[in-house]
């Protein structure tokens, strides 16, 4: 059996490799689940490469093949045994009430692997994304002439709350003192996470920096390389979603906290492994970090500032929302604010405007019930 190919880039973009192959090892999973899914699906996978960013095809593709397992595993509307082997005629015979039984089984299902038993619990969001999934199949399979009726229109509404109904979480300022403090001294951490501490302090702090200055995404970090910067000019460049790259400019903290990590704590080039010598941001095995460890860090961090559990810490999108209230909260335009974080729509980075630091505690501190009895005891 021939072994597996090695995969060689010839990057004649100006994008760097990084992120050249973190397309391809998105579009290389997108056509790995293809491969599994019904071929009558092919007019559905042209549409999602031709009008969906890679991350969302590869979210809309999994969610098919969930759909499609469901059905051979909890019901009688197909006969096959692999998801590819559904026909096109058990797909004409699935109606409405089939896919809202669906979604409603999605909202809590179990997954029995070999030595465990795994609960899955979904939040409405979850679901809708679900739903929109299916949707997008069959309305796509009926305009191809696959199923003869949009069922579309027969699937249940599932209420998500708006952007405006929901709870901004977000650090306040001396949270994120607090947690600075604790990445610069070690303080409120573990013996366990001190030993390594010692070992990625400079490393973590830039990070967090980095997090709550320019409110970046997760992948936009975890992307950075040593050449996305220019310190002569005092700039960095990212990669955002559609391909767009962005130069930010630095400021003496982030110039410091970079500075500092370059020079006396990342890795030297013969300690790294080869393929990964121009990652910023890299674990101890010398590799480029994952976006899982990054999350897990910032679930450190962010919980000591809340001065709560590890698992109740924040994730690296509450960090982009820290950033947003903290530059509104200082008097920045919301349209300048727009352009740092990249906001599609302004009404987005309103939702930040109109959140009010300490509105419920304002509301309350008056109405101290049980203070005032004992004081009248």
């Amino acid at each position: 059996m021939a072994g597996k190919k090695a995969l060689k880039l010839h990057n004649r973009s100006e994008k760097p490799d990084n992120i050249v192959l973190k397309e391809h090892e998105t579009i290389s999973k997108c056509e790995s689940i293809q491969k599994e899914l019904p071929s009558f699906m092919r007019g559905f996978f042209a549409y999602l490469k031709g009008n969906v960013l890679p991350m969302t095809r590869l979210a809309y593709l999994t969610d098919i093949r969930f759909f499609c397992q469901y059905l051979i595993d909890e019901t009688d509307l197909t006969e096959a045994e692999t998801i590819k082997d559904i026909t096109s005629r058990e797909f004409n015979e699935i109606r409405a009430v089939d896919v809202n039984m669906f979604i409603d089984y999605s909202r809590s299902y179990r997954v029995e692997k070999d030595d465990e038993i795994i609960l899955y619990e979904n939040t409405n969001k979850t679901l809708a994304r679900k739903k929109s999934s299916v949707s997008v199949l069959f309305k796509q399979l009926y305009r191809d002439g696959i199923v003869e009726k949009n069922i579309t229109d027969g699937f249940d509404p599932i209420r998500v709350p708006k952007a405006s109904e929901r709870e901004i979480k977000a650090l306040q300022d001396d949270e994120v003192m607090i947690m600075l403090d604790a990445v610069s001294t070690g303080a409120n951490l573990t013996d366990k996470e001190r030993q390594y501490w010692e070992k990625t302090k400079k490393r973590d702090k830039a990070i967090l920096i980095l997090f709550v200055t320019y409110g970046l995404r997760l992948f936009e970090l975890q992307q950075l390389n040593v050449s996305s910067f220019n310190f002569s000019r005092g700039e960095f460049t990212i990669y955002r979603k559609r391909d767009k790259e962005v130069i930010m400019p630095m400021n003496r903290s982030v110039t410091d906290v970079i500075s500092d990590y370059l020079d006396n704590e990342r890795a030297d080039d013969e300690r790294i492994v080869s393929g990964h010598e121009d990652a910023l941001f890299l674990s101890l095995q010398g590799k480029r970090m994952t976006e899982r460890a990054i999350r897990d860090l910032v679930k450190k961090y962010t919980s000591i500032g809340l001065s709560t559990s590890r698992k109740a810490g924040y994730s690296p999108h509450k960090l982009r929302a820290t950033a947003a209230t903290s530059l509104i909260e200082r008097g920045n335009s919301i349209f300048d604010v727009q352009a740092l974080l990249d906001h599609e729509q302004v009404t987005t980075t309103q939702l930040y405007a109109n959140h009010k630091k300490n509105v419920k505690r304002d509301l309350v501190k008056d109405m101290e019930w049980e203070l005032e009895r004992k004081e009248r005891d």
